[in-house]
């Protein structure tokens, strides 16, 4: 018995898509518009936040290869039998392809039979193992490989009007988590179990705002104590104990689009000298939410708030950039490197463009005040200023839970 190696799935109804038919044509349209610039004939997608941008369909990798094939005339995505006729009901393009695990390499055969074996394909090589792209040389051997990351990336990073809409809805379902997660902190519940309270809250809101959408990848990490020193440290079973330094950390996925709240705070009482470093940092956080706005640029930006840290001597606790893009990314996936708030990129903010501030400092353990402290809000670029589209409060005089 012969076994293909490429089937189509188009299996039950289209499904109802994250954003307008125009704003997918108008993201196709320009990606086109720099293909033709470039002299490019096709691109080849493989990373989950382009395939997603490009085409709203966002896929679970588990250790297979996905595509998405753009032409002057097709759009085109490739996915794995094992996903049945899903990405073909999400893929805003022509049609799909599904490649077979029967022989081996059959995404390179997808990926043949869509794209023609000469001219410049354009790929991302921020995203591509050497491996994969040497495959793509044998399979296309006269084709001339470019990289188009960059490009690509820099026009995620100034959003639609759309976009922002699923932006502020996500930070609002952050701040549902946010008063979930604070509601479910009591002495002695493990961190785990104010994780879960937080994530399910969060689910059920994109439910009820996205009644069509997956629900995918939303998350929470709920840190105590010692755990707060890093800002990606896994929830553990530690138990909230009084005196506590708390890490809320709400992370909203809608259709690949991330929204973070992230709050310091401390259960019972907050000891005085850490009370004083908490302080400090949100006068920092204040700082940054002023420097945000059109015309500003990066890098000095974070020159700025250093010179704050630098006057109370905790410059040298400072972890890591003071804020990034938002749009198609996540934990796993995706970042628009190009604008985030650190002192090696000097990109000047831009109407429409959506940046966190979130200033963290973090104390070693055996120094007074010792833990992870950081304030997280996410702000909209407009014409003259930026807007604040956080609404969870921050601070001492508000986020010191009773006991």
């Amino acid at each position: 018995m012969k076994l293909e190696n490429l089937i189509r799935i188009e299996n039950g109804e289209k499904a109802q898509h994250t954003f307008s038919d125009a704003e997918y044509a108008n993201r196709q349209a320009r990606l086109r518009e720099l293909m033709a610039r470039e002299n490019i004939d096709a691109a080849l997608f493989t990373s989950y936040h382009n395939i997603n941008y490009y085409a709203d369909f966002l896929y679970c990798s588990f250790g297979r290869k996905y595509g998405l094939v753009v032409t002057s005339k097709k759009v085109v995505s490739i996915s794995a039998n094992i996903d049945g006729g899903q990405p073909w009901r999400r893929t805003v393009g022509d049609y799909n392809v599904v490649y077979t695990d029967w022989q081996r390499d059959n995404f390179f055969r997808a990926v043949q039979g869509e794209i023609e074996n000469k001219g410049r394909v354009g790929v991302e090589f921020d995203q591509m193992p050497v491996e994969v792209l040497a495959k793509l040389k044998a399979a296309l051997p006269d084709a001339e490989f470019v990289d188009i990351s960059a490009q690509t990336m820099r026009m995620r990073m100034i959003k639609s009007a759309e976009e922002i809409e699923v932006i502020r809805n996500g930070a609002a379902v952050c701040d549902v988590g946010g008063a979930a997660l604070a509601a479910a902190v009591h002495e002695g519940v493990p961190e785990h179990e104010v994780a879960l309270a937080s994530t399910q809250a969060m689910v059920r809101e994109i439910a009820r705002r996205y009644p069509h959408s997956e629900l995918m990848d939303t998350w929470t990490w709920f840190q105590s104590g010692i755990n707060t020193d890093g800002a990606h440290n896994p929830v553990t079973t530690r138990k909230v104990q009084k005196g506590d330094i708390l890490s809320l950390n709400c992370f909203s996925m809608i259709a690949g689009y991330y929204t973070a709240l992230e709050r310091t705070m401390f259960f019972d009482h907050c000891p005085d000298e850490h009370l004083r470093l908490w302080k400090i940092n949100v006068e920092v956080h204040e700082a940054g939410l002023a420097l945000i706005k059109p015309g500003a640029r990066c890098c000095d930006i974070a020159h700025e708030l250093n010179k704050i840290y630098a006057e109370y001597g905790l410059l040298k606790y400072r972890t890591f950039g003071y804020g990034h893009s938002f749009g198609v990314l996540s934990h796993y996936y995706g970042r628009e490197a190009g604008l985030e708030l650190r002192e090696d990129i000097d990109t000047v903010l831009e109407e429409n463009m959506v940046v966190s501030m979130e200033p963290m400092i973090m104390l070693p353990q055996g120094l007074p005040g010792a833990g992870g402290y950081r304030e997280h809000d996410i702000l909209v670029i407009g014409k003259k200023d930026a807007t604040n589209i956080t609404g969870f409060a921050y601070g001492p005089e508000k986020n010191i839970i009773a006991a």
